[in-house]
């Protein structure tokens, strides 16, 4: 292991802007609006302000499953923060979310707008509003809400943790990357054993769980994410492999999982989202000669 001395901690910690590699620009130790700038409203019951990374698609993941299943009131206008940008500074998004941390929701359906922030959060919320994808009572309910809240607390560990020091790091250590790669293959297995067991990841029936998770550790199973598929041989997880190529053969998840999406393979971008009839143009992307 390489142990190089190059660093001491010092005894008291003081910011400097010019660190942080690639999100250098945007990453600061205080909180609030950074500037003035208005969140949109569309027509819809539901406004979301996100943007298709791993906790934005378990949102509008959600929000096509559940028009799916017949629930009108989930009509929702997703509107696309940039973060590299900064827009979840602005003023408005932060009355949404005080965290400037996407996705964040607000519910105009009842007399009250409602806020809602936090991924996790925002699942349970519609889950119960809807009455859908989380069961009402009993060990189900527990055992759904269990593997929610593990996404939750684990997720931080392959972002922060392993995405940052493998993928985004502006310089690349061992020990870091190693313990990180570690607990991320643990997780791996934690879920790969659960899934031996189980169709879906809280049991029989497809819920906000594995919409939860798919996002995160499904796209780390397909290779990617991070693009650190061979690093992890994530193939070996056999399981988890059945069940990532199940979750993702879902239309609705197909669906979500574009939305607010800006970079990769265009066939799978739709920047914005305000009617069911907006994926159309995708597939016309996609089929365009210049794609």
């Amino acid at each position: 292991m390489d142990n190089t001395p190059g660093y001491s901690v010092p005894k008291v910690w003081v910011w400097d802007e010019k660190n942080g590699g690639a999100f250098a620009s945007i990453n600061r130790p205080t909180a609030g609006a950074r500037h003035e700038k208005p969140l949109p409203v569309g027509r819809h019951p539901l406004q979301l302000y996100s943007l298709g990374t791993p906790n934005g698609v378990k949102v509008t993941i959600m929000l096509e499953e559940l028009l799916a299943a017949g629930h009108s009131g989930a009509e929702y206008d997703a509107w696309l923060i940039e973060i590299g940008k900064g827009d979840q500074f602005g003023s408005g998004f932060v009355e949404v979310n005080p965290n400037s941390k996407i996705p964040a929701l607000m519910d105009r359906s009842g007399p009250e707008p409602v806020r809602v922030f936090e991924s996790g959060a925002i699942l349970v919320y519609l889950a119960e509003k809807f009455g859908a994808f989380l069961p009402r009572e009993g060990a189900a309910r527990a055992e759904c809400l269990s593997w929610l809240f593990w996404q939750v607390g684990s997720g931080p560990f392959v972002g922060g943790g392993f995405g940052h020091f493998y993928a985004y790091a502006p310089e690349k250590f061992e020990y870091p990357i190693n313990r990180f790669a570690m607990e991320t293959k643990r997780q791996l297995d934690v879920l790969d054993q659960r899934l031996a067991v189980s169709e879906y990841v809280a049991g029989p029936e497809f819920t906000i769980a594995d919409m939860a998770i798919w996002p995160w550790y499904g796209l780390l199973a397909k290779g990617e994410l991070y693009g650190a598929g061979e690093f992890l041989q994530v193939q070996e997880y056999h399981n988890l492999q059945r069940w990532t190529a199940q979750v993702g053969s879902r239309p609705a998840v197909q669906r979500g999982a574009k939305v607010n999406r800006v970079n990769g393979d265009p066939s799978r971008q739709l920047r914005e989202r305000h009617d069911a009839s907006d994926f159309a143009a995708v597939i016309g992307q996609a089929s365009s000669p210049s794609s």
